[in-house]
């Protein structure tokens, strides 16, 4: 009986995920409430570590600059992103958000990160393609308090408890119920019959551009 006690006490943590906006442009807000774990989490720093898939990436330069503001905090792994490859040449992204504490709720966390969706290869039918997010896992890291060894066990995370610590520590990571196992983001795509006609009106228009910046530096250019 002890153990079903201690059991049902630790699933008590809810995770919910979702993609705000419309397009390609997208903020993926995490919401964490630990419920009655959430009193061992006391004075520790809580973060949802989430794989993105290669349809959605973040851009480490605008994250930077949220970063620099104070707006958002995350570790990207890998921290080098080619934000210009296509889907079908991309690689997936691990991303650890830092959550901060809801004022209305004293178990609950959150956080918002931007995220992007990738181009994909033109389709036969469909004009639009589903790229699927997993529910993330919870982590809690906490340099100077004890979790309890029967809710939280030790992960392997290489990143930082806060912006103040110079090197890694020991992150844990709890077993939740997700409220949704996954997030569903529908990035519209290109139909393959359209591509000569794309590539006609690509190339007309590229003449056209060209041919009137020609003529402007023909008419007003200096060439003494």
């Amino acid at each position: 009986c002890a153990i079903l006690d201690v059991h049902a006490a630790c699933q008590d943590a809810t995770v919910t995920q979702e993609l705000l906006k419309e397009g390609f442009h997208r903020d993926l807000l995490v919401k964490v409430e630990l419920g009655a774990v959430g009193e061992d989490a006391g004075g520790c720093t809580v973060a949802a570590r989430t794989r993105l898939p290669p349809g959605i990436y973040v851009d480490p330069y605008e994250l930077a600059s949220l970063q620099q503001h104070n707006l958002t905090k995350a570790v990207l792994i890998p921290d080098v992103i080619d934000v210009e490859a296509p889907e079908y040449l991309a690689t997936n992204l691990l991303v650890l958000l830092y959550l901060e504490p809801d004022p209305g709720c004293s178990r609950c966390f959150r956080a918002a990160l931007p995220v992007h969706g990738r181009y994909h290869r033109p389709a036969e039918e469909s004009e639009e393609v589903l790229v699927v997010l997993k529910s993330p896992e919870v982590l809690a890291c906490c340099c100077d308090n004890r979790l309890s060894a029967e809710c939280w066990k030790p992960a392997e995370v290489e990143a930082p408890c806060s912006g103040k610590n110079v090197g890694p520590c020991q992150w844990y990571s709890i077993t939740h119920k997700p409220a949704y196992e996954e997030s569903i983001l529908q990035v519209p795509v290109g139909l393959r019959q359209h591509s000569s006609l794309v590539c006609v009106v690509t190339l007309l228009a590229t003449v056209l551009c060209s041919s009137l910046i020609l003529a402007a530096v023909c008419k007003y250019g200096n060439f003494s």
